[in-house]
Order: C-alpha cells, then sequence, then structure tokens
C-alpha cells in the first residue's frame, strides 16, 4: 500500500499540468514558471526550517547544470501543454525512461562495442513508432511545433534525472536539490519576464488560484513522490509513475473535451509498455555496470 503514494504524486502531477494549461491562457510561460518556482520555494523553505534541515551546499556547478536542464525541460513542457492535448504533452514528457535507456545504451555501446542489449533496442524502437501514431493529429493540425517541444522536453528531462542521481550519490538530500531548482525557476522565470515584450500581467482572482494551484500541486507531488520512492518497492513505484497519463485523458477529456483516434491510443500504449520495460531495464544492474538500483524520486515532474 506504501506504493501507492505514487498514485497520489501522479495525480497531482496531473492536477499541475491541468492548471498550467488553464493558466496559460492568461499568463505567459515565463510567469507560470516564475509562480511555480515561488510558491515551490517557499513552500519547501518553510517545511525545511519546520524539520530544522540547511540549504548549504558545496555542489553549487552540480545545482547550476540541474537547474538549468531542469528548467528547460520545464520550460518546453509548458509551451507543449499550452498546444497540445493533455494527454499527449504529458506522454511525451514520460518518455524520459525512454531517453535514459538511450543514454546507457550509447555509453554501454561505447565502452563495449560488441556488446548489444537487443530488448532495451526493441523498447526504444517500439517508443517511437508509439510517438509517431501519437504525434500523428498534432502534425496534421500544425501543431507540429508544441509536439516537438514536447518530445524535447522529455529527452531534456533525462539529463536532468541524471543529474538528481549524480548529486545522490554525493550525500545531497532530495529537498535542498528541490530547493535549488525552484530557485532556477525563479531566476530563469523572472529573466523570461524582464525579457517579454509585453508587460507583465496581474492576476485577478481566477488567475491567482490558478497559479497558486499550480505551485501547490507540483510540491505536494514532488513530496508524495519522495514518500512513495523511499517507503515502497522502487520497481512498482517507477511504474505507477504511468497512471500519470490515465489521470490526465481523464482531466482533458472533462475540461477540454479532448478526444482520440485509435491509433493515438495505440500509441499511448505503446509508449507506456516501452516505458515500463525502459524502467524495469533502468532499475536493475547490467553487465555493462550502468548500475541503477533505484528511481531517484524528482525526475518525474523534470
Amino acid at each position: 500500500m506504501s506504493s501507492l503514494w505514487m498514485l497520489v504524486a501522479t495525480f497531482l502531477f496531473a492536477l499541475m499540468s491541468a492548471c498550467v494549461k488553464l493558466a496559460s491562457g492568461t499568463f505567459s510561460t515565463a510567469e507560470i514558471v516564475l509562480s511555480r518556482g515561488v510558491i515551490g520555494m517557499l513552500m519547501l523553505y518553510a517545511a525545511v526550517l519546520h524539520q530544522g534541515g540547511t540549504f548549504r551546499t558545496r555542489l553549487w556547478r552540480e545545482h547550476l547544470w540541474r537547474g538549468v536542464v531542469g528548467v528547460l525541460s520545464l520550460w518546453l513542457w509548458f509551451v507543449a501543454i499550452a498546444r497540445l492535448p493533455l494527454a499527449t504533452a504529458v506522454t511525451l514528457n514520460y518518455m524520459s525512461p525512454i531517453w535514459i535507456a538511450v543514454y546507457l545504451f550509447c555509453l554501454g555501446w561505447w565502452h563495449e562495442k560488441n556488446h548489444v542489449e537487443w530488448p532495451l533496442v526493441a523498447a526504444i524502437l517500439f517508443s517511437f513508432i508509439g510517438v509517431t501514431l501519437v504525434l500523428q493529429p498534432a502534425f496534421e493540425a500544425q501543431q507540429w511545433a508544441g509536439g516537438l517541444m514536447g518530445l524535447a522536453s522529455g529527452m531534456i528531462s533525462a539529463l536532468a534525472y541524471l543529474q538528481v542521481r549524480k548529486l545522490g550519490h554525493l550525500g545531497e538530500p532530495e529537498y535542498r536539490v528541490v530547493f535549488y531548482f525552484s530557485m532556477t525557476n525563479v531566476l530563469a522565470g523572472l529573466g523570461g519576464v524582464v525579457l517579454e515584450p509585453t508587460p507583465l500581467h496581474v492576476p485577478d482572482l481566477h488567475g491567482g488560484a490558478l497559479l497558486l494551484g499550480l505551485g501547490v500541486s507540483a510540491t505536494l507531488a514532488q513530496m508524495a513522490m519522495t514518500r512513495a520512492y523511499r517507503v515502497g518497492k522502487t520497481l512498482v513505484v517507477a511504474n505507477l509513475q504511468y497512471s500519470g497519463i490515465i489521470f490526465s485523458s481523464v482531466l482533458g477529456a472533462l475540461l477540454w473535451s479532448d478526444r482520440f483516434d485509435w491509433h493515438v491510443w495505440l500509441g499511448i500504449g505503446i509508449i507506456l509498455a516501452s516505458g515500463v520495460a525502459a524502467t524495469f531495464y533502468n532499475t536493475r544492474s547490467t553487465s555493462r555496470g550502468t548500475v541503477i538500483e533505484k528511481t531517484d524520486p524528482i525526475a518525474s515532474e523534470t
């Protein structure tokens, strides 16, 4: 039952995505990223002070790189959410385990040129067949830019994931990683707001509720995800993250009347199955020595 915390996390992330899509009709991406960062920083700051933690770190370069790739992935994802059906944007972002498998495959090939993990190759190839099916309506509707941004967000998210692992191996606690990532969101959002030609939007009651909702839901989702990985079975928890696609599909249907043809659902199913296979690969030891014994609890959003 402890692994069910992941269901709470994925529902909250789906709720955050819905808030982002609703807010994008009024606010720019920079304003949304800024709000996400400010609310996350305040919530984490209060929680850490209450628990007696510290934000001091000697790993500024590692946090900087994690922040840069993380905020770039998040920015692209938010743009994709605004332009694509909700379930499509979420599915593309959830491809990060596939991209991690691609990176690990390339590393394995580089170090052992005669060794090929054929099950991994099959999972990767099938996932891109799924991408073709999922993105077909987007390309037909001239939404190809949003589709490419969603695909890129998942690719860059995998780099953020690997950097989170590195910080964890160096002894950095999760709350500190999330706090400095939120700080990067604030800085990037402020930079985007300053550079935008349009003036800053002052939120009304409805807009303020959306910004507050996306910030709170995202931060609570990361906390729930952290708890899930701490107390649940790693492989079960890692695969439960794909329930976020289901939650997003339901929200998209309820809020925007999103409807998909059979080939889109088939593509989502193929990506989900390939992601599960890649997650299994990423959480077991391999003969190459690239071992990922635990999936880190902060990787899903970015």
